[in-house]
């Protein structure tokens, strides 16, 4: 068997460049997209707005997934 040392140093050349290249890009899109996330969307609203909804003082009582799937398909959904 012969073992050509040139073809196995230029695969794994090829490999490590792949890994540090795909790393790189990866790192890249993760920068972009926490670059174009909003800011924190559940925060107290600032100047003349108004916060509409508020979890806490929801009180509607517990529901089965039959129930909402009825209410679903009654409404129209």
């Amino acid at each position: 068997m012969i073992v050509y040392v040139q073809k196995w140093i230029q695969r794994t050349r090829f490999v490590l460049i792949f890994v540090v290249l795909t790393y790189a890009m990866y790192h890249l899109i993760s920068l972009i997209t926490e670059w174009m996330e909003p800011a924190y969307r559940y925060r107290e609203p600032t100047g003349r707005a108004v916060k509409v909804f508020q979890a806490e003082h929801l009180a509607e009582p517990e529901r089965t997934f039959i129930d909402r799937l009825r209410i679903f398909y009654w409404y129209g959904g």
